[in-house]
């Protein structure tokens, strides 16, 4: 397939994650997140970054459930991130292709211990210390530009956010909680 569709495909995604962070709603965040995972899992198979593609149909899974507990109880279960963890662990043994196979597992499982908090500050700082940069190291290898591009504005993102906001306002439970 053409680079340029390929790229194209991540700079589609990396358009949805520089809006969810500027966005006050955690659900809001975490349904336009999965639009821009469900276009980088696009990308990772057409680039056969396959330890990436399951972390992303993973992350998929995780934020549907994450944006759903509101309505089904049982999806509030704080088990669900071992779960979660576990299944991910499951991907890395099957997607190992040496250690750049450890970069997607690691920012699934630091991104979900801080999602499943649910607290806008923890979501904001998992993402800014743990995920997002291993996702920047490993679309650096695997040639995602989008993916580059997506998590260093990202970053930024979330910072811009915390100056928007205020870290402290964001411990607030209420924060994010509020359409």
């Amino acid at each position: 397939m053409n680079d340029i569709i390929i790229q194209g495909i991540g700079i589609f995604g990396m358009a949805c994650f520089i809006i969810s962070y500027q966005i006050k709603s955690n659900k809001a965040l975490y349904w336009i997140q999965t639009a821009g995972t469900g276009l980088f899992t696009l990308q990772f198979i057409l680039l056969g970054a396959w330890s990436g593609c399951f972390n992303l149909i993973m992350i998929i899974i995780r934020n549907v459930m994450i944006s759903k507990s509101d309505k089904y109880e049982w999806l509030k279960w704080k088990g669900w991130v071992v779960v979660i963890c576990a299944v991910c662990t499951m991907i890395l043994i099957f997607t190992w292709a040496g250690p750049l196979s450890l970069l997607p597992f690691v920012a699934l499982v630091g991104s979900t211990i801080g999602y499943w908090t649910n607290n806008a500050q923890k979501i904001r700082l998992s993402n800014l210390v743990c995920a997002s940069p291993a996702w920047v190291i490993y679309d650096i290898f695997v040639g995602s530009i989008g993916g580059v591009l997506s998590e260093s504005i990202t970053i930024i993102s979330i910072l811009v956010s915390v100056y928007r906001y205020g870290w402290k306002n964001m411990g607030d439970p209420e924060f994010g909680n509020k359409e």
